[in-house]
């Protein structure tokens, strides 16, 4: 579909694709109501039939439109018109990182810390505000022609996973940055984000990723299985800082790595300092060894010959050998006997016991996958207990946790963990963990009813300043988590200086509750730079605009007629030299035009025009008086005057014989004239000729 030229909502006109992705096609295009040039990302078709994709597309990328930092690209607009689902974002004029790696291979270790820090200083204000990337690489990371590092599609790839990602196979060239938890479809969190922030570290650094392989499934593979090699052996010349801050980010166990972007920054920021420092701290993973069964060891003595001959052994010394207790049975024999009856059934019972605890031992079933139902959708609270009492397995214990990523009433994990072969019996605890959603409810009520009174004053105030105001408001409440929520939109305005509030959605001094959240619209100033107007009079009608144009001015021009002057030059410009205006500033210029011109060519044939006729020169010799006299005297011809005038200027002046034919004059100029042709001073011809139809020709005969 050709979308060149169309314009969205009535306001963005799409003027050329810039950019094709996996899942949307990018392209630069005009808002006429602002006036600026912005990035639109329009989703592929396949992506537009899922209505749940397009749910959690909206809402994810309304949330990431929250985000303002200088290394975020900005999220100006969603929507959609004609079934096609788009998001207006900040244009950036750049090159993606991949681009970069690709082009230039190994990056310099400096640089490559530089923009890690960038990158994981927008994932540190991303994160703060709850939202997590979930597809951080190379592709999605623009550099400015500044070397400033923009992060792109944030918020994007949590609604593409949700929906989309069946297989591996749909996500080519993101596997290779997946954190472990995130290629086995487990749970993911800023921990993530920092695994994949490795991996493009190590990329920048040795123009290589980590794990790679011929399929997307054999790189998760590596992802789960495999330990990375050391970026320094592939490149002698990173710090040795560096490769152990990679080698923590990169680490399988969340655990073990950097547990939240403040930290990474810290150890990347230090690294700059002190590149050859050993100064990360890294941490081992801790497993649980399971409780092993250790046999007994009997040490027998080979040697002992249990055929040897028993010395004989005298009465005294058997009386000795048997003891008091051998001494009294052997004198009350029958109390022996029933001694060894008791000893008998003592031991079958025990037998019996033993069978019986042998074949009522709990009977062992497979562990059943709680998290997700056989179609492999989320599993309810309800359909997780369920499944569990059909199986038999009772003993079950259901925990609440607060998860931004699985919707309330649904199971996030369960302990033991799902896995085949995997056998438990009806006795042992199972531990099912539901979602209660991303905000506890007990907080939500705390919020709906506490009650906050605005500022009387907000608009017009700096942005520091309210921000210090509002938040003033709670510090008194002995509650923490009860505080004012606000959102904060910068926009550039033309009238209003950088950092002043512009708008509040509610009325200074109203009351709201802490579960409002104010939106605050703040100005950005002017998006337009300040331009100092030069001269172009008297030059060329091209050169005078290109030289505008490079200042950031838009040009337009008007035409006026001066025979005093050059065609094609500046006679007059509406914005004198020298005066500061906005870039993007409109200027009028006057440009020299002349009318077209052509050239007339007269021919004249006198001879024609004048009738005239040459004189019989025979004579009748009767006639001849004077034998002598010459009888064949050739007649003297007579000349006129020939004058040929364009308008009011003589283009030809000469006296010709009458019997010439072929007088030629020409002459160039503009717009209708007279053409006139005099003999001797009468007008033989008299004609207006337009001189702007082309070149032409006049014969007078």
């Amino acid at each position: 579909m050709n979308l060149i030229g169309k314009m969205l909502d009535n306001r963005y006109e799409i003027l050329e694709k810039i950019g094709n992705g996996g899942m949307a096609t990018v392209y630069k295009a005009k808002c006429h109501v602002l006036n600026r040039y912005v990035a639109i990302k329009i989703l592929k078709d396949e992506f537009t039939t899922d209505t749940d994709f397009i749910k959690r597309f909206n809402s994810e990328a309304q949330s990431a439109a929250s985000l303002t930092h200088p290394n975020i690209v900005s999220i100006y607009d969603v929507g959609n018109e004609d079934n096609l689902y788009y998001i207006v974002m900040e244009l950036i004029q750049g090159k993606t990182l991949k681009e970069i790696i690709v082009e230039d291979g190994i990056l310099s270790w400096k640089w490559s810390v530089n923009i890690a820090i960038q990158i994981a200083s927008a994932l540190e204000v991303a994160h703060k505000n709850n939202i997590i990337h979930r597809d951080i690489k190379p592709h999605n990371i623009i550099i400015t022609e500044d070397g400033i590092a923009k992060v792109t599609d944030f918020g994007i790839a949590k609604a593409v996973s949700n929906s989309t990602i069946t297989a591996f196979g749909t996500t080519i060239g993101s596997v290779h940055y997946f954190s472990p938890e995130h290629a086995k479809g487990g749970f993911t969190d800023a921990k993530s984000d920092l695994y994949s922030l490795g991996i493009v570290l190590y990329e920048m650094l040795t123009a290589r990723v980590p794990f790679d392989a011929d399929t997307p499934v054999s790189v998760a593979l590596k992802q789960l299985q495999e330990e990375p090699v050391a970026p320094i052996e592939y490149n002698d010349k990173i710090p040795v800082s560096v490769n152990m801050i990679i080698l923590k980010a990169m680490q399988k166990d969340p655990n073990c790595r950097y547990q939240n972007a403040t930290e990474m920054l810290e150890d990347l920021t230090r690294s700059l300092k002190e590149p050859d420092e050993n100064f990360v701290v890294m941490q081992k993973a801790t497993t649980d060894s399971p409780t092993q069964k250790i046999p007994t060891i009997y040490n027998l003595d080979k040697n002992t010959d249990r055929k040897e001959k028993k010395a004989e052994v005298t009465s005294e010394e058997a009386n000795k050998k048997k003891g008091k207790l051998g001494q009294f049975f052997a004198k009350h024999k029958i109390l022996r006997v029933f001694v060894i009856l008791l000893i008998c059934v003592g031991l079958f019972l025990g037998a019996m016991f033993a069978t019986l605890s042998i074949f009522s031992r709990p009977s062992q079933i497979q562990i059943p996958n709680l998290v997700a139902n056989e179609e492999g959708n989320p599993m309810s609270e309800e359909e997780a207990i369920a499944l569990l009492e059909q199986l038999g397995l009772k003993n079950y214990k259901i925990e609440y946790e607060n998860s931004d990523e699985v919707e309330k009433g649904y199971v996030i994990r369960q302990k033991p963990e799902y896995q085949e072969n995997y056998n438990v019996n009806e006795t042992e605890e199972i531990q099912v963990f539901v979602s209660q959603g991303s905000l506890d409810e007990v907080l939500a009520e705390k919020l709906k009813n506490t009650k906050v009174k605005l500022p009387k004053k907000m608009i017009g105030k700096k942005k520091d300043d309210l921000i210090k105001e509002l938040e003033a408001l709670t510090e008194k409440l002995e509650d923490e988590d009860l505080k004012i929520q606000y959102e904060i939109t910068e926009t550039f305005n033309e009238e209003v200086e950088a950092g002043i509030v512009t708008e509040v959605d509610h009325d200074g001094g109203e009351e709201i509750s802490l579960d409002t959240i104010l939106k605050i619209t703040v100005s950005k100033g002017s998006q337009y730079k300040d331009v100092t107007v030069v001269s172009v009079i008297n030059k060329a009608e091209a050169d005078a605009k290109k030289t505008l144009e490079d200042l950031g001015l838009s040009v337009e021009v008007n035409y006026e007629e001066n025979t005093n002057k050059s065609d094609g030059i500046v006679l007059s410009q509406s914005i004198t030299a020298n005066k500061t205006v906005k870039e993007g500033s409109t200027i009028t210029l006057t440009v020299n035009k002349l009318p077209a011109k052509s050239k007339v060519t007269v021919n004249v044939n006198l001879k024609s025009l004048m009738k005239y006729t040459e004189p019989d020169t025979t004579q009748d010799s009767s006639t001849n008086t004077n034998a002598n006299e010459t009888t064949n005297k050739t007649p003297e011809v007579k000349s006129a005057k020939v004058v040929i005038k364009v308008g009011d200027d003589n283009i030809y002046s000469e006296t010709k014989k009458l019997t010439t034919t072929d007088i030629t004059a020409s002459y160039t100029t503009s717009g209708v004239k007279e053409v006139k042709v005099y003999v001797d001073d009468v007008v033989k011809y008299n004609k207006s000729v337009d001189f702007s139809s082309g070149d032409q020709t006049i014969t007078v005969e």
